[in-house]
């Protein structure tokens, strides 16, 4: 009796577990009756949204949206058709025909793909009264970028279709689907793309559309990509784009009490309008194929150089904090520095003979070579060793965000260069390397490589007194919050303390007479910044120079980098200090030095270097 009440209580229980699992397939979940795209009776029809717009922190529009109409084809509904009517009316050859429908029908014969991309208003308007004559194509309305303002190209980046490999990659696409190819186009693709919407198509047995699916239960609507705001300032971007006519570089200029990117300037640079319509490919391939001019390079970003002198700035800081110097210790300069017993073994000072004894202000505004080579030698040799030293120096020195990817917002970017003790123990592998053998450290040569972004937060973390947030291009995005990552403050490894003099020199290398730029002084405008000369072996050397303003409680700091610009003071220089006023002011005190950073060319030198290079190949 016990086991027949056992069995029957067992198969009650089964009975009731199926029931209850019908009714969550049948009425609850109804992914199993979802239709697919291998359905052949279900036609899908995707409506896609609006991307959505980019303005700089001003509210000037930057990208905009305009209507594209794509030709889409589903393989398998093609039939026999006048390819010569159809190709004509496309404006291409049978040959390319036959190559795109052959891609659409290597990709999937039931899922549409675009066959033919971006048409023109009245393109559209004469083919859409003859698409029924050719089955298995239509016409499909998408949005497509479009640019009013001819600026900052390098930054807002484009969109492009997306490719079989895009497709592996994630599958929320379509082939010839457009997604964020670079720049904030691309950073920010999943916000501004919004959400595509769904449409089923029932069809009978004819292949004839009959109407929704189920009643459209399983369509869904369309969502508007949001919205962005950059923190760019978009009059100051176009200023120095400007100002960089006709010459290589990068420029970068960073808020320094948010880390928010005021400008980001790459030259040579190309219009953003390039990038969209029938003509996108073609002109991408002529941009990408330019090995001289690199337009697509973003040189504020990606360029590595050597910092020359503004690095002594670091050099001088980890000394303070190491204690190995103090703003009162002075050394004898006879025109260089002297660091071993061999002719060879001597380093000048680009500045000439200028008196004993200096110290730390002094050094700062003469750009002292033998003060900073005698600083970062006596850090390095506080140590036992010369790989403890070198290692204490490079994590000082990393703690600026120098040597490593800054974790922004951007694209794309360059690590630089900050050598530690296991680099030079494999440079070295026998050992024999001591402080002498970096001593080019100190001076922003030997292996030291930045970018001008890197270098711009360097200048804001001195300008803040070893504090930064991580430089940033989005200020506000529509309904969201921003990454906490950009409002997160960061601290170097050195004390506040020891900016205060270093600070000081900086400010006098404006204020004294002899600084290495009292020539760019800007009546009104308290300017700290540091002079460069970038030593290249390809040709002349690179011009550079970091400042930020006012002195106190600093609105900008910028880092400006001109290729093979000579020196410091000869491009760099009035460019950064045309923009640090132009952001300050609205307006410019020095009309002769703009219009002669306006029409000045660096092209000669980029022709010679181009003819030297050509001759050594030979």
């Amino acid at each position: 009796m016990k086991r027949t009440s056992l069995l029957s209580f067992i198969i009650i229980f089964i009975g009731i577990v199926y029931i209850i699992r019908l009714f969550y397939l049948q009425v609850i979940d109804n992914s199993y009756n979802k239709p697919t795209l291998n359905n052949s009776t279900i036609k899908i029809k995707y409506d896609y949204p609006e991307r959505g717009y980019i303005y700089d922190r001003n509210g000037i529009l930057l990208v905009a949206n305009q209507i594209s109409y794509d030709i889409m084809v589903i393989p398998r509904e093609v039939k026999p058709l006048d390819t010569t009517e159809f190709c004509a009316l496309l404006k291409i050859n049978k040959a390319t025909f036959r190559k795109k429908l052959k891609k659409a029908t290597r990709y999937s014969t039931r899922i549409p793909s675009i066959f033919l991309a971006q048409l023109s208003k009245s393109d559209y308007a004469y083919l859409q009264e003859k698409m029924y004559k050719f089955k298995g194509f239509y016409i499909q309305k998408r949005s497509l970028r479009e640019y009013p303002i001819n600026s900052a190209s390098n930054i807002v980046g484009y969109i492009s279709e997306v490719n079989e490999r895009m497709l592996q990659e994630n599958s929320y696409y379509q082939l010839g689907e457009l997604i964020g190819t670079a720049g904030v186009e691309k950073t920010y693709e999943n916000t501004l793309r919004g959400t595509k919407g769904v449409k089923y198509i029932q069809r009978d047995r004819f292949n004839k559309e009959i109407g929704s699916y189920k009643n459209g239960m399983y369509d869904t609507l369309p969502v508007q990509g949001k919205d962005i705001t950059l923190t760019i300032d978009t009059k100051l971007q176009q200023y120095g784009e400007a100002l960089m006519i006709n010459k290589r570089g990068g420029i970068v200029a960073i808020e320094p009490s948010s880390g928010e990117i005021l400008a980001m300037v790459s030259t040579p640079t190309y219009n953003p309008n390039l990038m969209i319509g029938r003509e996108r490919s073609r002109n991408f391939t002529k941009l990408y194929l330019d090995s001289i001019n690199l337009p697509l390079l973003d040189r504020g970003l990606q360029a590595q150089y050597p910092p020359g002198s503004p690095f002594k700035v670091i050099s001088a800081l980890v000394a303070l904090q190491e204690g190995v110097i103090t703003p009162e210790t002075s050394i004898k300069c006879f025109g260089g520095y002297r660091y071993g017993s061999r002719k060879e073994a001597f380093m000048k000072c680009h500045c000439g003979t200028h008196g004993s004894p200096v110290k730390l202000n002094k050094a700062i505004y003469r750009s002292c070579n033998s003060y900073f080579s005698d600083a970062y030698r006596k850090t390095i040799e506080k140590y036992p060793t010369p790989t403890e030293g070198i290692n204490v120096w490079s994590t000082h020195t990393k703690s600026f965000g120098l040597g490593n990817f800054l974790n922004n917002d951007l694209s794309v970017g360059q690590k630089g260069l900050i050598p530690d003790g296991d680099f030079y123990n494999r440079y070295y592998p026998n050992g024999g390397w001591r402080a002498v053998t970096t001593i080019s450290n100190a001076i922003g040569q030997g292996e030291v490589l930045t970018t001008p972004i890197q270098l711009a937060n360097m200048t804001a973390i001195v300008a803040n007194k070893g504090t930064y947030y991580t430089p940033h291009i989005v200020k506000e995005i529509k309904n969201k919050e921003l990454d906490a990552k950009f409002t997160t403050l960061k601290h170097t490894t050195i004390d506040k303390k020891y900016f205060d003099p270093v600070i000081e020199g900086l400010f006098n290398v404006f204020e004294n007479p002899r600084g290495t730029a009292s020539w760019s002084k800007v009546k009104g405008i308290e300017i700290c910044g540091k002079t460069g000369t970038s030593q290249n072996s390809h040709g002349q050397d690179h011009s550079i120079f970091i400042a930020f303003a006012p002195k106190d409680n600093p609105k900008i700091a910028i880092a400006v980098f001109v290729e093979n610009g000579y020196w410091g003071s000869r491009w760099a220089g009035p460019i950064a200090t045309l923009m640090i006023e132009k952001y300050l002011t609205g307006k410019t005190t020095r009309p002769w030095e703009e219009q002669r950073m306006f029409n000045g060319s660096l092209q000669e030198e980029y022709d010679k270097q181009l003819k030297n290079n050509s001759e050594i190949e030979k």
